[in-house]
């Protein structure tokens, strides 16, 4: 692929500049689950490496989960967990008696879903929510922290932002889960969803979220903030999603 400025440089270090090549063909499927990395001499050859350099390169790739071996043996791609995520599949509210619709689409995958509920507080959001909120400069929200599971293993940290003049007094403001998800509780509470509009970036993970998340190396996060409107385009719910970027891909469909 020709390069866009014949002066750049990738200043990363190699091994990682090695890893960065296999994990993208262990993500696009060139390297498919199950089959063998090319070998160690192939490997240096390929990139001009030294065997220790190589090793390095595959022990991030171990890190990450991509890919599994022991020294001596050859080293296979994963059954890796990247996953095609439709986000039009969770923002309507629950069926009658049925659980959150995040919990039901794990289901589906096969997954033990679960959702943690760290902390339920006032606060003054973050600027580009705040905006999206369309709050007075001094204007508070009420914020849900949360870490949805897949099988006891963190994959996404979500924090929802609601306004003051829904949430106080409601369930929303409470220390405690919400049966059927918040579309649920706001579309009882008069406020059904009607808009949805995502803004996605990749980021390098804050602190926060490299803990919460338990990511293996500093890769990119899928940052997604929400906002979803009612009726008179009134927003009712902004939410901050991150996602490891290695393991999801979001899958958006236009008409």
């Amino acid at each position: 692929m020709p390069k866009a400025d014949e002066d750049a440089v990738d200043r990363r270090p190699l091994h990682e500049r090695i890893a960065a090549d296999l994990r993208d063909e262990i993500m696009s499927g060139d390297l498919r689950p199950g089959a063998s990395l090319p070998s160690t001499l192939r490997l240096k050859e390929r990139f001009k490496a030294s065997n220790a350099t190589v090793q390095k390169a595959l022990q991030v790739l171990k890190d990450e989960r991509l890919v599994v071996g022991r020294a001596g043996a050859a080293v296979t791609v994963r059954e890796h967990r990247q996953e095609t995520i439709r986000p039009a599949d969770f923002g309507a509210p629950a069926e009658a008696g049925k659980p959150y619709r995040w919990l039901t689409e794990a289901g589906k995958r096969g997954k033990r879903g679960s959702i943690q509920l760290l902390d339920v507080a006032e606060c003054r959001p973050p600027a580009d929510v705040a905006m999206a909120m369309e709050l007075p400069e001094e204007g508070t929200a009420i914020v849900r922290h949360q870490v949805l599971s897949h099988d006891g293993e963190p994959v996404e940290l979500v924090a929802s932002y609601y306004p003051i003049e829904i949430a106080r007094g409601t369930a929303l403001a409470d220390q405690r889960k919400i049966k059927g998800g918040t579309p649920t509780l706001l579309a009882e509470m008069g406020f059904p969803p009607r808009l949805t509009v995502d803004r996605v970036s990749a980021r390098i993970p804050t602190q926060e979220q490299y803990e919460a998340l338990r990511l293996p190396t500093d890769l990119p996060v899928l940052r997604t903030l929400r906002v979803v409107y009612s009726d008179d385009e009134r927003p009712i719910e902004v939410t901050l999603m991150t996602k490891a970027g290695h393991l999801y891909e979001l899958q958006y469909e236009f008409t």
